[in-house]
């Protein structure tokens, strides 16, 4: 079990999808499938996250290059632009709660950001959500420090940034992997599956 206790961290450290903005992939699914002329079940079983995804992640390949592979593997022809559009189509809003969480947690300590994610989907954040990231002190992503969760590097990459000792920084993350690498690395992690998560935790911090 996580341990949190009021007093027991120094720094709250974030992952944004579907811990701080909501994602919907089956929209960038619906989207390309629309200008490709086919129903979204002819390609959704074949989309999956493989070395090209990964690659575009930590910034070693081109958003052309990322479509490319999309094209040929989801087997569609359509342009790049239909692609972007599709492929930003995912966000789908301000989770729960967490427009109100982040400025009061921020008044305790400083929040950070730690997310895997790409170049096109930095800039449509940055702007789209901009007030809700405004809370945050810094981002470390995926795309710009070219290190990705779950691994040893990317994380100790991070606690070294941010200057606070890895048993004082308490980790938010959907996925159980990155938890998981997050407690190896001696960050306190949190395991986000529902919304409430987040609240309750807080609570826990005495925040």
């Amino acid at each position: 079990m996580t341990s949190l206790s009021p007093g027991s961290a120094d720094a709250l450290l974030f992952d944004l999808g579907r811990v701080v903005i909501d994602i919907d992939f089956s929209k960038a699914i619906a989207c390309w499938a629309g200008h490709a002329g086919c129903q979204p079940e002819a390609i959704v079983g074949r989309y999956v996250r493989d070395e090209a995804y990964r690659l575009h992640e930590v910034g070693k390949i081109s958003d052309e290059a990322y479509f490319d592979s999309l094209r040929a593997s989801l087997g569609i022809g359509i342009s790049d632009a239909q692609f972007l559009e599709g492929w930003n189509a995912i966000f789908a809003g301000a989770m729960p709660d967490i427009a109100d969480l982040l400025p009061r947690a921020a008044r305790h300590m400083p929040l950070y950001a730690f997310s895997n994610t790409n170049r096109p989907h930095v800039d449509y954040f940055s702007k789209e959500y901009a007030p809700l990231l405004g809370h945050f002190r810094e981002l470390y992503l995926s795309s710009s420090i070219g290190l990705r969760k779950p691994d040893a590097e990317a994380f100790d990459h991070v606690i070294a940034a941010m200057g606070v000792p890895a048993s004082r920084i308490v980790f938010f993350d959907d996925l159980a992997e990155n938890v998981e690498g997050a407690r190896a690395r001696g960050l306190t992690a949190v395991h986000v599956t529902s919304p409430r998560d987040v609240g309750e935790a807080l609570k826990t911090l005495g925040i």
